[in-house]
């Protein structure tokens, strides 16, 4: 089991461009797997590869995230994903992230999502969802294009945003990041 460390804000590799992943070669099992590891460990609905400063556009979910999902559901494994369609109007919701510690605003986001990808085999796959998972699925796929909640949020939130990160950086640089809320208030 490896748990990788976690990019936070406002560090910039949080912002660099991610490149779509060619061939499905060992060492990008052994990412998803440690992406895996490393949501369990941190009790997260999902991560993405950037946010472990890797630059594959891979992303992964928890296999409870979707309506129906159970303790035995495998995770859900995005590579090279594309949001295809968004829609059914808007939802405003709390969100966190790994990338923010500690931090949690309500965003605004369209109801259901659908994205088609490749899966660890190298099938292409289509997954559409509302609720936890179509917010998630729009979640992830932001942080593969350096999109970030705080780039959701009005002037005032952001500043409030920042003042929060400096003071957990000052709070904890150098140390692990605690575990992370329950499923169902983090995507």
């Amino acid at each position: 089991m490896a748990v990788l460390d976690i990019v936070k804000y406002p560090d910039q590799r949080l912002r660099e461009a991610t490149f779509d992943v060619g061939e499905i070669t060992d060492d990008i099992r052994q990412l998803v797997r440690d992406l895996i590891d490393t949501m369990y460990s941190l009790n997260a609905a999902g991560i993405a590869a950037i946010q472990v400063g890797r630059l594959e556009r891979i992303f992964v979910l928890d296999g409870k995230v979707p309506a129906g999902g159970d303790d035995n559901s495998p995770p859900l494994v995005f590579i090279n994903p594309e949001l295809v369609e968004t829609g059914k109007g808007l939802a405003v919701a709390e969100e966190g992230c790994l990338s923010f510690p500690g931090v949690y605003v309500d965003i605004k986001r369209p109801r259901w999502a659908k994205v088609r990808a490749r899966d660890l085999d190298g099938n292409t796959v289509e997954v559409d969802g509302d609720g936890l998972l179509g917010r998630a699925l729009q979640h992830e796929h932001d942080h593969l294009t350096g999109k970030l909640m705080i780039d959701l949020v009005g002037t005032i939130k952001k500043e409030v945003i920042k003042r929060k990160m400096k003071r957990w950086h000052a709070e904890h640089d150098g140390e692990k990041p605690a575990a992370a809320p329950s499923l169902p208030e983090l995507v």
